[in-house]
């Protein structure tokens, strides 16, 4: 069990609504089940040696047609694909002899030793595909397979491979060598309306300062308590991943908090990972806003990197520690209470691809607790009575009511508590609704 595990725990009426943005990362763990379909014949049809049926079947597994991130057709008896996953689309073919798959990351202005090295090492870490400079040299990765060794498991553990790794590296490389790179192949990014930009961009400033604020003038001692502050500043790091969505620098800032965290040096003490967490924050904070709108971009996906999970694994989440924020709401502690369920619902959204019923609950959380953002995004929260400055009660119980009645069909035993939760404050409304959802019984339809 890692250090990270032992510490924190292995307006009238409502109608179903779809947010006009995008909240949270890509999951591919809820695939229809046309798709499961889809896999199955790809398998047989491997098993077979129909290795050109068998293909077509797995990219009909892959595509969402929501996302529309998967397109292949066949031309010059080529089966050829495309597959979208952010800001890169991977290119390939598949003929008698051998599959091919490759993305184009980066386009050279010149071959600087800095960045060249940087290649190598990044190679050392694949498992399938490998970085390389075609005969333009443009940075690309690369996948091939003879057809007789490319099963459909090995085909979907590398592809994904060289999709998440060409997403992530063309902005970090182009961050970071900019001299030498420029981009390429980026004209399926469609860019986010200046509005929701600005939005995400001031959300993203103001919950960093009042975190810090919190954190440089509260009244705790942040020695003596660093598991609070710990708390604190892993809510934001989520919580700004699920809500504000970002791309590039942002991302990796983001990712590099949480690597500190779950990897903590035995030696190093809560109180100054703290510390050095915060100085992060504090640099990404200093980043223009031209440099954080750069980053703001709508895209496709193919392949997700949470980790499916049973309802067990979001009750062990609640039980290791809820209880850790009574001290803080006892005590007067508002914000740091709030951030212990904070932190297990928007960690179990960056982490888990829970059970639908809990992902849709967990996602209501941040609809009840964050008003004004969603305001700020055009997006008016009926949660909350104006009038009074307390919870709409009402609204809150029909759109529970709307998720559990849309999983009843298959979650047959699935009921709410609605009397047990305690809109006193938001603290105490995030401790009942998780200690609800805790209770819910999600066993399946026979």
């Amino acid at each position: 069990m890692s250090w990270f595990e032992r510490l924190f725990g292995s307006n009238g009426e409502l109608e179903d609504e779809k947010l006009p943005v995008r909240l949270g990362r890509y999951s591919d763990s809820y695939k229809k089940p046309q798709n499961y379909e889809a896999w199955d014949r790809a398998l047989e049809a491997f098993e077979s040696g129909e290795f050109m049926e068998a293909y077509k079947a797995f990219f009909q597994y892959l595509r969402d047609d929501q996302e529309d991130n998967v397109r292949f057709w066949v031309e010059d008896q080529e089966l050829k694909f495309e597959i979208y996953q952010g800001s890169k689309k991977i290119c390939g073919f598949v003929n008698d002899a051998k599959l091919k798959a490759e993305a184009k990351i980066a386009q050279t202005r010149q071959l600087e030793k800095n960045f060249m090295r940087k290649l190598v090492e990044l190679n050392f870490q694949l498992e399938y595909s490998r970085f390389a400079l075609d005969h333009a040299d443009t940075l690309t990765i690369v996948f091939d397979t003879y057809l007789v060794d490319g099963s459909p498991y090995k085909l979907y553990h590398a592809l994904k491979e060289m999709a998440t790794k060409a997403d992530k590296q063309d902005d970090l490389l182009l961050d970071e060598f900019t001299k030498a790179l420029q981009p390429v192949e980026v004209n399926h990014l469609i860019h986010l309306p200046d509005v929701e930009k600005e939005a995400k961009y001031q959300f993203t400033i103001r919950q960093i300062n009042q975190v810090l604020e919190i954190i440089e003038s509260g009244k705790l001692n942040r020695d003596h308590y660093a598991t609070g502050i710990a708390y604190l500043l892993l809510y934001l790091v989520y919580k700004l991943d699920y809500l504000v969505k970002p791309e590039g620098y942002m991302m990796e800032t983001l990712e590099r908090i949480n690597r500190l965290y779950s990897t903590k040096e035995e030696n190093k003490s809560m109180a100054a990972l703290n510390q050095e967490i915060c100085k992060e924050f504090r640099q990404l904070i200093k980043r223009s806003k031209e440099e954080f709108f750069k980053e703001m971009y709508q895209v496709p996906a193919t392949f997700g990197i949470t980790i499916p999970v049973g309802h067990d694994r979001i009750v062990d989440m609640i039980d290791a520690n809820l209880h850790q924020m009574d001290w803080y709401l006892d005590n007067g502690h508002a914000e740091i209470a709030m951030a212990v369920p904070g932190f297990i619902v928007s960690y179990s959204l960056f982490l888990y691809a829970p059970p639908k019923p809990d992902r849709d609950l967990l996602e209501l959380f941040f609809r009840f607790t964050e008003p004004a953002y969603f305001d700020s995004l055009g997006i008016p929260s009926p949660y909350h009575d104006p009038e009074t400055g307390g919870f709409n009660k009402r609204n809150i119980k029909k759109a529970v009511t709307r998720v559990i009645d849309r999983h009843k069909p298959v979650y047959s035993r699935l009921n709410f508590p609605f009397n047990s939760l305690d809109y006193s404050g938001q603290p105490q409304l995030a401790k009942t609704y998780l200690q609800a959802i805790r209770s819910l019984d999600l066993t399946k339809k026979d």
